[in-house]
């Protein structure tokens, strides 16, 4: 574990683990990169290099008033991948790490990246509009900045005791740890970076990365995400990658990576495998 002082001088908190391929996972909002650690346990079990940063504002890394936005968190990932030489990397991102790989991938990854993982991706796009009208309203991102802003630490309770794992579902079972470690990962963070990073991972287009993108990239959704829904991003997704798969997993949330993270591990394990 280490930070790297980045080019404004913000601290940036990331792990390091073992050797051999690296994997790079980007954590969703407003988490950090403990987020990861179903996955970065078993691929580094597995033989991999395993590594997961604190996106600017989140975690242990500097809590920033400003550079809360795409191209920033992408170029402190290429930073990062250039301080630490990384190249034939796998990287993985969830959620609004997903706008972040794809930014990076298109912009700075060439030459660095061998495949990349999407997961419950924000990506095209999240805010409806007329050139997508799928998308969610506006008004549904002021609720999110609203509800941060009256109370922090109570939505940050309630996000992941409700929708974001679907434990707002009959017969869902509330897993107490899960929404505790949800909860302690959000407060870490700093309340002005997340609330400007609403506006970047909802209002962020990204369709021309995922056309940039020319490495394989496998896009994986559960058809039960309710903080994205799958049918106005990852089906969107693999239509405009050039070398895209897509795997949507009947009844899955938004945190299927931790909730069913041995049927997701086994499955990006095979991609990256191939």
């Amino acid at each position: 574990m280490g930070n790297l002082t980045l080019r404004d001088g913000i601290e940036l908190f990331f792990k390091d683990w073992g050797s051999g391929q690296p994997i790079v996972f980007h954590h969703g909002w407003p988490l950090s990169a403990d987020d990861w650690d179903a996955q970065m346990l078993f691929f580094r079990a597995k033989g991999y290099r395993v590594i997961a940063h604190d996106r600017r504002g989140h975690g242990r890394s500097t809590q920033t008033d400003s550079g809360n936005d795409m191209d920033t968190y992408a170029a402190d990932v290429a930073e990062l991948t250039a301080t630490l030489d990384l190249h034939g990397a796998i990287h993985v991102g969830h959620s609004t790490g997903g706008g972040e790989l794809a930014r990076y991938v298109a912009r700075h990854g060439n030459g660095r990246v061998a495949k990349a993982v999407l997961v419950g991706a924000v990506p095209p796009i999240m805010l409806k509009s007329d050139n997508n009208p799928g998308g969610l309203p506006l008004a549904v991102f002021d609720g999110l900045r609203a509800a941060l802003a009256a109370n922090r630490a109570q939505f940050y309770r309630d996000l992941p005791s409700g929708p974001f794992y679907g434990f707002n579902r009959p017969g869902a079972e509330l897993i107490s740890g899960v929404v505790d470690n949800w909860w302690r990962q959000g407060m870490m963070g700093g309340a002005k970076a997340h609330y400007d990073c609403i506006k970047a991972f909802s209002e962020t287009d990204f369709t021309s990365d995922l056309k940039e993108i020319d490495v394989p990239t496998l896009v994986l959704h559960g058809d039960d995400d309710q903080i994205v829904p799958y049918q106005d991003s990852a089906l969107l997704s693999v239509k405009l990658l050039r070398h895209g798969r897509l795997k949507v997993y009947p009844g899955h949330s938004h945190g299927m990576l931790t909730v069913n993270a041995d049927e997701l591990n086994a499955d990006i394990l095979a991609f990256v495998q191939e």
